[in-house]
C-alpha cells in the first residue's frame, strides 16, 4: 500500500457524494452516515491504496468494512454497557417549514419504509446500482460477491419494493 496518487485523490474527491449516499444506505441515519464517511476517508488517506486500485471502488469496499466493524463494536457496547463511558446527547435539528415538509414527507416516508423492509444485502446492491449508477460488475466488486448474486439481489429487492411501497401510508 502506498499514498494516494493525484489521480486517485481526484477520483475519491469526485465520488464523495455517491459514497455518502452509500453510507446513508448502510446506516439509515444521516449522523451515522457522516461519521462512516469520515471514517472511510480517514482510513483511505491513512492506509493508502495499491497504485493500480480504482479509488472509488476501493473506498466503497473500505466503507462497507468500516460499517461491519462499527456494527460489531455496537454489539459489544450493547453487551457490556458498563464499558461505555460517554453518553451521546442528540442535538435538536432545525426542521423545514410546514409547507416544505408537507410536500414531500409522505413520499419520502413511504420510500424509506419500503427500503427498510428490504434485507440489507438486497438494499446495498440496489443502492449501488439504482441510486449510485454502478454497473452490476462494479457493485459485485465492491460487495465482494459474484455478478449473478448482485443481479439476484436486485431482482428480489425490486420485487419486495413493489410489494411494500405504499405512498399513501405516511405513518408506517
Amino acid at each position: 500500500m502506498r499514498a494516494l496518487s493525484n489521480l486517485q485523490r481526484d477520483v475519491l474527491l469526485a465520488g464523495l457524494g455517491g459514497l455518502r449516499k452509500f453510507c446513508f444506505s448502510l446506516t439509515g441515519n444521516a449522523a451515522d452516515a457522516d461519521d462512516l464517511l469520515q471514517t472511510t476517508v480517514e482510513r483511505v488517506l491513512d492506509k493508502g491504496m495499491p497504485q493500480d486500485a480504482h479509488a472509488a471502488k476501493w473506498a466503497y469496499r473500505i466503507c462497507k468494512n468500516a460499517w461491519i466493524d462499527e456494527l460489531r463494536s455496537r454489539e459489544v457496547r450493547g453487551r457490556y454497557p458498563q464499558l461505555v463511558t460517554e453518553q451521546v446527547v442528540e442535538q435538536p435539528t432545525e426542521s423545514p417549514s410546514a409547507e416544505q415538509a408537507a410536500s414531500g414527507e409522505r413520499e419520502v416516508a413511504a420510500v424509506s419504509d419500503a427500503l427498510d423492509r428490504i434485507p440489507a444485502d438486497q438494499r446495498l446492491a440496489l443502492t449501488l446500482v439504482a441510486m449510485e449508477g454502478k454497473t452490476y460488475a462494479e457493485a459485485a466488486e465492491i460487495l465482494e460477491v459474484p455478478v449473478g448474486t448482485i443481479m439476484s439481489r436486485i431482482a428480489r429487492a425490486r420485487s419486495k419494493l413493489m410489494e411494500t411501497y405504499d405512498p399513501s401510508n405516511e405513518n408506517k
